[in-house]
């Protein structure tokens, strides 16, 4: 016998991603209003330092179904930013994805609650504008392709003053911002857009930065930052074993502190669009150098060529928001091969936002001081250069012979074209 369902059976649940900005606040009303939804909402803890629980708290506030705040800084790190820095991971050689990074992880979040909660969709504050839309999205679908994926924030196309009209009409409180940016940060960095940002012929106003000093109020001296290495994963600093949310957060502290992490990037967006970017990142700046540079300590010459593609393509991947592509299992894969020797110390010098490296060492290093070294004692022999010269430069001679000679027949012909004139 057919049974008329209840308006409560007919309404669809949502699982949204909640930061307790404007957009997101403004997303939950929106959904209960457009959707008819009720609104689970879901609230990340990636080291950003926000105040959880009054954001849960305005949450509940609007009417949510139900709130969840999990704590994922652990996963956070092991599974997505230890893979990083083993990548050397900076899109176009600047940034070390610290937000990219963090998409997937919401992503993979919201459909565990979606499953947990019944829900048929989830949601995103993310605009048309960015990079995160595709991020979110496409992992979303990777893992279940039956959700649906609502962006309220590209559906309404509202503007900033239109948000705060519809804010007010509906009552919702505005989180007090007096910044004049927009910010997103977890532990590996911190993302800053809009404002006078968005001249790229402007220094970047001192106000812009929080977690980098400016080099001119640096300490006068320098600081030594001694950073050791298993297995390509950062394990201890100035002496002291770390876990790894501990140490990434000592390192951002210690190399900000002497102006180094800030970053000011002119950006290919997925999307097509030039952004001028401003990123703070003094952990993941410090420990990919010290980690590339023992690299090149313990791995070979072609390791090092080859991987440098695999580099790119992983960071590619991962800004691109093919988090789950299987191209970068695949070149996890190769990389994972690659870190079995990457084990040892670096030491960093930081002087008034340079970092340099200054010392090195690993008991699978390459390095031979027999062979290197130029005082007595050498163990290479000098004449067994004479016959390398001779095979590495084979093919160049004779097309150089060539070269000469198809020259001089060329001359000849000329010359005597010209005399028979």
């Amino acid at each position: 016998m057919h049974r008329t369902k209840s308006l409560l059976e007919l309404r669809s649940t949502v699982v949204l991603a909640y930061s307790g900005g404007l957009d997101t606040s403004v997303c939950i009303k929106w959904l209960q209003e457009r959707y008819s939804a009720d609104v689970v909402t879901v609230t990340l803890d990636l080291g950003q330092q926000d105040e959880l629980k009054a954001i849960e708290d305005r949450a509940r506030l609007l009417g949510v179904k139900a709130h969840y705040t999990l704590d994922v800084q652990d996963e956070f790190v092991s599974d997505y930013v230890f893979p990083a820095i083993r990548a050397n991971a900076m899109y176009q050689g600047k940034y070390p994805l610290s937000t990219a990074l963090g998409r997937p992880l919401i992503a993979k979040k919201l459909v565990e609650v979606a499953v947990k909660e019944g829900a048929d969709s989830v949601a995103h504050g993310c605009t048309g504008k960015g990079n995160d839309q595709v991020r979110m999205e496409v992992t979303v679908k990777s893992m279940d392709a039956g959700l649906r994926v609502i962006a309220p924030v590209r559906e309404w196309n509202m503007s900033r003053d239109e948000e705060i009209k519809y804010a007010i009409a509906h009552h919702i409180p505005i989180k007090p911002s007096r910044s004049i940016y927009s910010v997103d940060q977890n532990l590996w960095g911190r993302s800053i857009e809009s404002g006078p940002l968005e001249m790229p012929d402007q220094e970047p106003p001192a106000d812009v930065y929080e977690w980098t000093r400016l080099p001119e109020e640096a300490p006068d001296a320098p600081g030594y930052l001694d950073l050791e290495f298993t297995e390509g994963v950062p394990t201890a600093a100035n002496g002291s074993a770390m876990g790894g949310r501990e140490l990434i957060g000592f390192v951002t502290k210690f190399a900000g502190s002497h102006g180094v992490g800030a970053i000011d990037h002119v950006e290919d967006r997925l999307v097509g669009i030039k952004s001028r970017e401003v990123y703070e990142c003094p952990a993941a700046v410090a420990i990919i150098e010290a980690h590339r540079d023992l690299e090149k300590l313990v791995l070979t010459r072609n390791e090092l060529s080859f991987k440098s593609h695999v580099e790119s393509e992983w960071s590619w991947l991962i800004y691109s928001g093919l988090w789950l592509d299987p191209l970068r299992a695949d070149l996890d894969r190769f990389i994972e091969g690659t870190q079995s020797r990457v084990t040892g110390s670096v030491r960093l010098k930081l002087y008034k936002g340079n970092i340099k490296v200054v010392g090195r060492s690993s008991p699978y290093s390459v390095y031979d001081l027999g062979l290197s070294t130029y005082n007595k004692g050498s163990t290479f022999d000098q004449r067994s250069a004479e016959g390398f010269i001779q095979l590495w430069g084979l093919q160049a001679r004779i097309a150089s012979d060539v070269r000469k000679r198809s020259d001089r027949q060329v001359g000849y012909q000329r010359k005597t074209a010209k005399a028979a004139e």
